[in-house]
């Protein structure tokens, strides 16, 4: 039952749709659709100009996750780095992982996963795909209202960290007489060089090449601990999307490392339990909260670089463990522990073309701009993703050399469980994440809304503990009632807090797409 009307409407058609969170690179995708491009032609081309536009949440230094839908399949790409080879538990002088500065930097994967997406399922030339980025970085483009706020809160951070390795960072995000007002132009030339680099050379340049000799002089500089053996050794990496069922539907996600085992374990719990029919019921509201609360402390014990350890996914996701789980319910809040499976059993882009090819895209760099680390003259900002692993010995995401960390993005695609495609979505925003796919799911599948409507809903999300976070929207008799069954209650007045989504379903009869943009961002579905 749909029980929530947005004030925003979705966007119907029929030959192409790009949904991202920036405007600028929802276009550049379209333009590549309009030329002839596919699906997955855009989505690269998107996610190159969002390193430019949307600089705050994604870069060339990040990572990159997709799951890719085509010819009658469900295909999954990880493209997330493993930590430098110097980088240990030994490396660490003070027992600390910052969450800032050189060692937090963990190897980029963006660039060859776009070539690795491409050379797989690629129509144009990968040159032409990076052409709108390189145009926005060379010539400058004007911010718009989200994005300035959170490039100024950026800066005013930034500019109170010390250290030499910081210095690139204020040269290329905060020059001179920059302000980060919207309306005000910010370029990049040092960007633009960058990635025609990676174009012409299909992103070895960025791995063996004079880019790579760049981030290891400036590493060994500035106390880094990248090696040019590091970035020569990253391989991208084809993965069996993982799944689980709610109400005559899939949801699939990346495996391990990533963070989707999460949204599935929390589903597969829910699956088995009756939801309210109206979607701002305090009961519904809790069953989801607990869900939730059950599947992150699975997934902080167990979630880890499965080339390291085994992640037990497919007992993790077996009805027996679920149900006992699920059984774990009751009528008031709990403090969450993880089980015993053994027992039992940051920026987001969707396209899908006319042929019916779809992609759920995400890469981030974590925590807004990244490490802070940017090598100079080159756009490139490092992300910061060592900060994920424990430090903890012995745990299965402990800090280790060339692993890959505990990852928080997470692609999404939903089909039904005859196979078809429904089409992509995704919530970005840190540990929000798979807390907004659930409720995502949940709005369209048990509540019936347009993809407008799901990604407008009232968000809430859990914190820690007892500790719940809801949108003002969701009103106070509704935190009220969930205050009465245990839980501590808080109202965010960040939207940023909340993620930023996009989704395109693709009605398997007509082939007509139809595609939300997230409301809590500068975001846009561009469409023909």
């Amino acid at each position: 039952m749909n029980t929530y009307s947005s004030y925003r409407h979705p966007v119907i058609a029929r030959q192409g749709m790009v949904a991202t969170s920036q405007p600028l690179a929802a276009q550049a995708g379209l333009f590549i659709l309009r030329e002839g491009g596919n699906a997955v032609d855009a989505a690269i081309a998107t996610a190159a100009a969002l390193t430019v536009v949307e600089p705050t949440s994604n870069g060339i230094g990040g990572d990159l996750f997709a799951l890719v839908w085509a010819d009658g399949e469900l295909h999954g790409l990880n493209a997330s780095g493993r930590s430098p080879a110097l980088l240990g538990l030994g490396a660490l002088a003070d027992g600390q992982l910052p969450a800032y500065g050189w060692l937090p930097v963990t190897v980029p994967g963006a660039p060859r996963g776009w070539a690795d997406l491409h050379a797989r399922f690629g129509r144009l030339p990968f040159e032409r795909l990076l052409a709108p980025a390189v145009h926005y970085a060379r010539h400058g483009y004007p911010l718009s209202p989200v994005l300035a706020e959170n490039w100024r809160r950026a800066a005013q951070a930034y500019r109170r960290r010390e250290g030499q390795e910081f210095a690139a960072w204020l040269d290329t995000f905060a020059p001179p007489g920059f302000g980060a007002q919207a309306g005000e132009v910010w370029a990049s030339e040092g960007h633009a060089r960058t990635l025609e680099q990676i174009a012409a050379s299909q992103g070895a340049a960025f791995y063996e090449g004079d880019l790579a000799r760049q981030m290891d002089a400036h590493a060994q500089a500035t106390g880094g601990l990248l090696r040019l053996d590091d970035l020569a050794a990253h391989e991208s990496e084809w993965v069996t999307p993982i799944r689980t069922e709610y109400r005559g539907h899939l949801v699939h996600e990346i495996p391990p490392n990533g963070q989707g085992l999460t949204a599935l374990i929390a589903l597969g719990i829910l699956n088995g339990l009756e939801l309210p029919d109206h979607r701002d019921d305090s009961w519904g509201l809790h069953l989801q909260i607990e869900a939730i609360k059950l599947a992150f402390a699975d997934a902080q014990k167990y979630i880890a670089d499965p080339q390291h350890v085994d992640v037990p996914v497919e007992r993790l996701l077996s009805e027996g463990y679920l149900a006992a789980r699920r059984a774990r319910i009751g009528e008031t809040a709990l403090e969450p522990e993880a089980g015993d499976p053994n027992a039992h059993g940051t920026v987001f882009l969707t396209t899908a073309d006319a042929d019916g090819q779809m992609v759920s895209l995400i890469q981030s760099n974590y925590m807004g701009f990244g490490s802070g680390v940017v090598i100079p003259g080159t756009g490139i900002a490092l992300q910061n993703r060592g900060h994920n692993f424990n430090l903890e010995a012995g745990h299965a995401n402990v800090l280790a050399p060339r692993k890959r960390p505990y990852h928080t993005i997470i692609p999404g695609f939903l089909t039904r469980t005859d196979g078809t495609p429904v089409g992509p979505f995704g919530v970005m925003g840190g540990f929000m994440q798979p807390q907004g796919h659930v409720q995502v799911v949940l709005n369209t599948v048990r509540y019936g809304m347009n993809p407008q409507q799901a990604l407008d809903a009232p968000r809430w999300q859990w914190l820690q503990g007892r500790v719940v976070e809801v949108e003002h929207e969701l009103g106070g008799p509704l935190s009220r009632a969930l205050a009465a069954r245990g839980h501590e209650v808080r109202v965010g007045l960040n939207p940023n807090a909340f993620g930023r989504g996009q989704i395109i379903w693709r009605d398997p009869k007509t082939g007509v797409l139809t595609g939300g943009s997230e409301s809590r961002a500068d975001g846009q579905v561009a469409a023909f």
